[in-house]
């Protein structure tokens, strides 16, 4: 008799890293694959210079992915993984990482300079850079009060 309890016919070792799946043998609609890639995580923060976008694209080279500049300020970032190419003596034991096409589009303030957009990625990470223009103060004129 095991010392270890048993759930559903499978016994569950705690010392066992493979947790039990309960939808371990269902089978998975690949209709809707792009959902998964097409949530792709970007972080948007603004610095006195500029806007930077950091997106994580892990496994992609940089020829597929797309970084665009639309009118009226608008960044686009995307990008398609494709999944791989399944050989007829394959047996596909586990499905997990996603493939597909991602869009990403922001709207961008009026100080963001479009003109001089740079891109680079390391690692798995694409930064974009969108330098902000200057904003001017107004100039403050003291008048005299009379009296």
């Amino acid at each position: 008799m095991s010392l270890i309890p048993s759930f559903f016919g499978r016994r569950s070792d705690p010392l066992s890293l493979d947790m039990w799946d309960p939808f371990r043998d269902w089978q998975v609609s690949s209709g809707n694959e792009t959902s998964q890639f097409a949530a792709t995580r970007i972080d948007w923060k603004e610095t006195p210079e500029a806007h930077v976008f950091k997106a994580d694209v892990p496994g992609l080279k940089k020829e597929e992915v797309k970084v665009e500049v639309e009118e009226g300020n608008v960044l686009q970032i995307s990008g398609e993984r494709s999944r791989d190419k399944e050989e007829k003596n394959d047996t596909w034991h586990r499905v997990e990482r996603s493939s597909g096409k991602f869009l990403r589009r922001f709207r961008l303030p009026e100080n963001a300079k479009m003109d001089q957009v740079k891109a680079a990625m390391e690692n798995g990470v694409l930064t974009v850079t969108v330098p902000k223009a200057e904003v001017k103060k107004p100039e403050v004129k003291a008048i005299d009060i009379s009296g």
